[in-house]
């Protein structure tokens, strides 16, 4: 499945081309810790030629015993809300292209994530918000084997140890480098396939002062302590 993925078709239809591709962590130029284009496109599903990747899929559905005559039923859920039901949608034409066939199941945001922690889903989309960008936060919190917030199931004690080697490390460039080998197994893996990093903006008045902004969070430097009005 994620060899069929098409990130930049998402982008385009969702985000009118305003958006980033990455892995495990955000991408740079804003991400500090995020995998460069070279490394990243080699890796399954990111290579830009998208009819490679599905062609290569297809062998694969087709090793299980699936083909045009036979394929596989899936529902593919997600939070009742546009913004989610939408990549749903593209994902499940998508899909069609290695003879998956899948059925949007809209789930109520109330049952939502109770039905997530339960792993009660065949596929699902749904969104990941990261506070901060730092590889202890993402890994372990979306990765990690024992993690509430690790959706998707996946457990690896060795990549898992990569997480402590890279949190102990020191020299920030010997840990970056950790970050990206861990990253390169979480995509090999298939741990849980990134579609697209949003964009976030945020727009003031002229006579807000003392107003600094984070380069790669919408969810923190809020404090205010040093905001005024010039009116």
């Amino acid at each position: 499945m994620a060899l069929a993925l098409d990130r930049k078709a998402f982008i385009d239809i969702l985000a009118e081309g305003q958006a980033d591709i990455g892995g495990a962590m955000l991408p740079p130029p804003e991400g500090v810790w995020g995998m460069p284009p070279d490394m990243l496109k080699v890796l399954p599903g990111y290579d830009p030629d998208v009819q490679k990747s599905r062609a290569e899929a297809r062998k694969l559905m087709e090793k299980s015993g699936y083909g045009p005559g036979k394929r596989f039923q899936i529902k593919v859920g997600t939070r009742d809300v546009p913004f989610l039901r939408d990549p749903a949608v593209i994902l499940i034409d998508q899909l069609k292209d290695i003879y998956i066939d899948g059925e949007l199941e809209p789930v109520e945001t109330g049952l939502w994530f109770s039905k997530l922690a339960r792993k009660d889903y065949q596929v699902g989309i749904t969104g990941i918000t990261g506070a901060v960008d730092d590889p202890d936060q993402q890994l372990y919190e979306n990765y990690a084997c024992d993690s509430a917030r690790n959706y998707s199931g996946y457990c690896n004690r060795e990549v898992e140890q990569l997480f402590d080697r890279q949190s102990r490390e020191p020299d920030q460039e010997k840990r970056r480098q950790l970050v990206w080998e861990i990253d390169q197994r979480l995509q090999q893996e298939g741990a849980r396939p990134i579609i697209y990093y949003g964009r976030g903006a945020t727009c003031w008045q002229p006579y807000v002062r003392g107003l600094t902004t984070m380069a790669n969070s919408i969810y923190n430097g809020w404090r205010m302590e040093d905001v005024w009005l010039d009116k």
